[in-house]
């Protein structure tokens, strides 16, 4: 040791084992916040699309309308919109094929939008798991480089057959960054996953009502038709 007990001192000292901890790390933590960022941006550009399409739809505006615009988004439908699209395409391909009674018309509308509810789904809980894993393993694996951090102190007080500071401080200080370094990859990522994992829920929730409301427009809308 040359006795720097500065942090990038210390790292650069450390034995390889807790290097390559602190290494994996600092990656597990960079990706925790890559994936932060880009989730919060997407759950925010969903809600914010579903509650737009929303409004419209309870406005009692023309369904053709807003279906014609849903097909026209740029970068394609997102959220709400999207399972709209799905069942009154289906929809209007059954009623142009005929022959099929308002009850199957409606199977086929809600089996469409629960196709593109589940694709919504997946999409919005894409790379949570990543982060439920960086969460739970990072203060793990900072914990395998705290402890061989101590291993190494006791082996140079062994070697030196003393126990002075200057022995054991750099040691035990590069355990104590690499606790540290695993908090800071987890606390972030357990939040993160926490908070989104609930709204991508809440959408969820508001899918599944949209889909059986709109169900029941369409059923209406079938019996109108064929009634006609």
């Amino acid at each position: 040791m040359t006795g720097d007990m500065s942090v990038i001192g210390l790292l650069l000292e450390a034995s390889m084992p807790v290097q390559v901890v602190i290494l994996l790390l600092i990656i597990a933590s960079l990706v925790s916040w890559t994936i932060i960022f880009t989730k919060r941006r997407l759950l925010n550009r969903t809600t914010d699309a579903s509650d737009e399409f929303e409004a419209a739809f309870w406005s009692g505006g023309d369904m053709n309308t807003l279906y014609s615009s849903a097909t026209r988004a740029k970068g394609g439908s997102l959220g709400m919109s999207s399972i709209f699209e799905a069942g009154f395409r289906e929809f209007n391909r059954a009623l142009q094929a005929g022959g099929s009674s308002t009850d199957k018309i409606v199977d086929e509308c809600r089996r469409a939008m629960r196709v593109a509810q589940m694709r919504e789904v997946d999409r919005l809980e894409q790379s949570l798991a990543t982060l439920a894993t960086i969460g739970s393993t990072s203060p793990y694996v900072g914990l395998f480089g705290t402890v061989w951090g101590i291993m190494v102190a006791f082996i140079e007080i062994g070697n030196q057959q003393t126990a002075t500071l200057a022995v054991v401080a750099p040691p035990i200080a590069e355990a104590l960054i690499a606790t540290a370094m695993g908090l800071f990859a987890a606390i972030p990522a357990v939040i993160a996953y926490n908070r989104y994992a609930d709204k991508v829920v809440r959408l969820e929730y508001r899918y599944d009502g949209f889909s059986e409301e709109f169900a029941s427009i369409l059923q209406r809308h079938a019996r109108a038709k064929q009634g006609a």
